[in-house]
């Protein structure tokens, strides 16, 4: 019996872009291509696909087509939910038909993210360690926190999820706390008495019978450092938001101490285990807050001898907490498993990081960081990442990486060598094992980008320093936002700047200034889209975050190239450590980091066909230092000038033509 012809990937992909009300593009089908053919051979893609694109289709459709299991692993959750509350139950439905099969999708997180029946019902560990508390008699009913606890408990008898995010209004951080776990501190599905009803084991299981997972970076991170599997076997990886995942592998990679977090592991442990275990980690972690109260931010070459004296203690003293934890029991301990469970989880924690700490790996930095608000903290992140995704991600599966900002200074490269890639085409020695065979496409924009957007850089300024007031830039920007009649994103290279500059304009023009850190992320961005006068300034998140196309976002403003600070103690490491092999570490880190935040941050400007508007980069460094090439070779194809008139008389353009057809409307 012959076996029914597969159908052509063009008329899957033309129904689900039609299921969605999208339009195809070349790129899109482009993009398409490219992933079914690394797919089907087993190699790896880099596809950079700018904004507008339809990316999401460009690999779901070839994904579904393929049959094997599939991973999706994102960076933000509003993409997450794009995908399985929206783009794949469309997909799904309108490739049903022409695949004779229905693929299975699921969402599955890491279990914090879950509601813990256990906890919500049985109480959370007091943390002096005697028994359970109930955390909604111990919260005024009154209080944020008591209200945010009364509706958890009420949401809990109708989610299917207990998945946080599908609870609106969210609660805060606190109240979060009060009802979930960590995996260290889960009892486990066999000895929990609510482990029938797991929402966490729940979303396990879906996963396991889905044709497509869809996780985060985190998740994937956690799943290539620890031993155990998190994700179901899988036979292809698709990373959306690929720009992200050094810097999340390298998050979940870092750890940390704090005189704080040592306490609690003292306090859960006090009275579950033996006198002498319990006084040993006391007086080691007396020792180590005292050495923390003198901590200076920097980074540590080699750790201080009285700093591995106090790690060494707390290691050991830990050591001997742990062990002791499994052979005492103490009946009066009310849930003692509970107890037992997130007193260990947090005692192997400190355990874990002193320990790496006092090793000494050439491979990890180590430094002190401090904040006003939580004191010192002991931290210790790896060099690179780049072996370990290397050797997690490429070797058991096809993996399709995918993001509008992959090509940086005109190739694939540097972003290809920060995943453990080497150049494209590179063939191994004899008698060296072959590197990870991959390919980058670039499937371009359907935008019009040198029609629709000007890049003006304003080679007039002064040069920023480090601690200048920039009075000249600060004319600038009220000059060019005067200009745009308002609808300005202003990005700025660290909150100070946002707030100085927020400041010294709010006197100045009439128009009104949102800063991020005033209210939520999306009540500024739902404010900014909604007024046309107003402009909002902000840092890092609002460089990758804000998707408001039409005319109230025509003017996007960086205040200086975003290098990182000299005395960020891993970009200073990583940089250290390519000069020390020959390389150019300025190039391969500080300005590829630049490079990467301002294609994204350019990215905002244009976001539909009818969008117009003007990147002003008010940092003459753009187009006077060498390096400048390589960033603008990263960013949009924008027309690019440094006349300031010129500018001037296209944003009085650009505003003139939005104001008339608001009032025509």
């Amino acid at each position: 019996m012959t076996q029914p012809a597969k159908p052509a990937l063009t008329d899957l992909l033309h129904a689900a872009v039609s299921a969605v009300g999208g339009v195809e593009r070349p790129g899109q089908v482009a993009m398409a291509e490219a992933v079914a053919d690394a797919v089907d051979n087993g190699s790896h893609l880099l596809v950079q696909a700018g904004t507008g694109t339809g990316k999401s289709l460009g690999y779901l459709v070839p994904a579904l087509a393929h049959g094997e299991r599939v991973v999706v692993a994102t960076a933000t959750l509003a993409l997450q939910r794009q995908l399985v509350q929206r783009d794949l139950p469309r997909t799904v439905a309108a490739l049903h038909p022409l695949l004779r099969r229905e693929p299975q999708f699921a969402m599955l997180k890491g279990r914090s993210n879950y509601l813990c029946l256990h906890r919500l019902h049985e109480g959370v560990p007091q943390d002096e360690g005697d028994g359970l508390f109930d955390q909604f008699e111990a919260a005024a009913p009154t209080s944020k926190l008591g209200q945010d606890l009364l509706r958890l408990r009420d949401w809990s008898d109708e989610t299917e999820s207990g998945d946080r995010d599908d609870l609106t209004p969210g609660v805060s951080d606190r109240a979060w706390q009060q009802v979930s776990v960590t995996s260290r501190e889960c009892l486990g599905a066999s000895r929990c008495a609510y482990g029938a009803e797991c929402f966490a084991e729940a979303a396990r299981e879906r996963a396991k019978l889905a044709d497509v997972v869809v996780t985060n970076h985190a998740l994937l991170a956690i799943d290539a450092l620890e031993g155990a599997p998190v994700l179901p076997s899988h036979e292809v990886l698709i990373v959306d938001e690929a720009h992200e995942l050094v810097s999340r592998v390298t998050g979940v990679a870092t750890g940390e101490l704090t005189p704080g977090r040592v306490n609690r592991a003292v306090k859960l442990a006090a009275k579950l285990v033996d006198e002498k275990a319990a006084d040993a980690l006391m007086s080691a972690s007396d020792g180590f807050e005292r050495l923390m109260e003198l901590a200076l931010p920097g980074r540590l070459e080699e750790l201080p001898e009285d700093l591995r004296y106090a790690l060494m203690a707390l290691r050991d003293a830990c050591r001997q907490v742990i062990t002791s934890l499994g052979e005492t029991r103490d009946r009066s301990v009310q849930d003692e498993d509970a107890v037992r469970k997130m007193a260990l989880a947090a005692t192997e924690n400190v355990h874990e990081v002193a320990e790496r700490i006092v090793a000494g790996s050439e491979y990890d930095v180590v430094w002190y960081e401090r904040h006003d608000r939580f004191g010192a903290s002991l931290r210790v992140a790896p060099l690179s990442v780049s072996g370990l995704l290397r050797e997690k991600l490429f070797t058991e599966r096809s993996v399709v990486l995918t993001s509008a900002t992959l090509r940086l200074g005109g190739d694939f490269n540097g972003v290809a060598a920060s995943l453990g890639l080497a150049p494209e085409g590179t063939v191994a020695a004899e008698g060296e094992e072959e590197p990870p065979v991959w390919k980058g496409v670039d499937v371009g924009s359907p935008f019009d980008y040198p029609k629709q957007g000007i890049l003006y850089v304003a080679r007039h300024l002064s040069q920023p320093g480090r601690d200048s007031g920039r009075e000249d830039m600060l004319d600038e920007l009220a000059e060019l936002i005067e200009a745009a009649g308002g609808r300005t994103l202003g990005l700025f290279s660290s909150m100070r700047a946002a707030q100085a500059a927020a400041e010294a304009l709010r006197g100045r023009i009439d128009h009104p200034i949102l800063l991020q850190g005033e209210e939520t992320l999306g009540e500024l961005i739902r404010r900014f889209a909604s007024d046309a006068r107003t402009c909002l300034f902000g840092t890092l998140s609002l460089w990758q975050g804000v998707d408001v196309p039409g005319p109230n976002c025509q003017l996007v403003v960086m205040d200086r190239i975003p290098f990182p600070r000299p005395d960020d103690p891993l970009m200073s490491a990583r940089q250290k450590a390519v000069e020390e092999r020959g390389g150019n570490g300025f190039m391969a880190v500080a300005a590829t980091h630049a490079a990467l935040l301002m294609a994204q941050g350019a990215g905002r400007l244009v976001r539909a066909s009818g969008d117009r508007g003007v990147v002003a980069v008010l940092d003459p460094r753009l187009v006077t230092a060498r390096y400048g090439s390589f960033i603008k070779a990263s960013m949009p194809d924008f027309w690019q000038t440094t006349d300031r008139n010129q500018v001037r008389r296209s944003l009085a353009a650009i505003d003139a033509a939005a104001s008339a057809a608001s009032a025509a409307e």
